[in-house]
């Protein structure tokens, strides 16, 4: 479990108060909840104390929280020849044993004791990312291996903590993975259609999409 704190400037976004991006392991457990409606004022993610300073693009109840997987992190890792600790990629949750590029559009999982998370959206890369990890033709790599990690949307409210258990509690049988629907909002937008059978789940923007081509 990661949490950020405000570090200013962003020199990629100087219109923010700077960036949370840089989040470290925390021990304590951190209390876990819906957050404010994105671009409705000063941003938290769903953790109690992580900071969003970048609110019109960032956070928001389908941003609440951010998992990616250390296999996927490793793989990088091993890529760019670098160690990548936890939290490296801006993830609030760093994840053992969860295959997260195929976990299934409003998919819940149980963290810990009472919190439930639901599978809500892919990460975008932003500007903010490729100046954290100081690699070349970042935010162009990344996308093009699309191993995204996911956003959650609070279910239930509750703790977590380092080394607390992930249990897939529901998987809708729709199908639709979160590697599907990054393709569909970025490089491949002729799959916005296939999209469709997960529609309850999607977000606003997505909705608008599917709605100026005819679906």
């Amino acid at each position: 479990m990661n949490v950020g704190a405000l570090r200013s400037p962003n020199p990629a976004k100087p219109h923010t108060p700077g960036t949370g991006i840089y989040k470290t392991p925390v021990d304590v457990a951190v209390w876990v909840q819906t957050p404010r409606p994105k671009n409705s004022g000063p941003g938290q993610s769903g953790l109690v104390g992580d900071v969003i300073c970048d609110i019109r693009h960032h956070g928001g109840p389908d941003q609440a929280v951010y998992a990616y997987a250390r296999e996927d992190l490793d793989w990088w890792g091993r890529l760019l020849g670098r160690e990548l600790p936890d939290g490296m990629f801006g993830e609030n949750l760093t994840t053992e044993g969860l295959n997260l590029t195929n976990a299934v559009i409003g998919e819940c999982w149980r963290v810990g004791a009472e919190l439930v998370l639901q599978a809500r959206v892919p990460r975008i890369p932003c500007a903010t990312f490729a100046a954290r990890m100081a690699e070349p033709r970042w935010i162009k790599r990344f996308t093009e291996v699309g191993v995204t990690g996911v956003y959650l949307r609070v279910v239930t409210p509750g703790d977590v903590r380092a080394g607390d258990g992930i249990e897939v509690l529901s998987r809708p049988a729709h199908g639709v993975s979160i590697a599907t629907y990054f393709r569909a909002i970025t490089t491949q937008r002729d799959r916005l259609a296939e999209l469709l059978p997960a529609r309850e789940f999607l977000v606003d923007d997505t909705l608008e999409d599917l709605a100026r081509i005819g679906h």
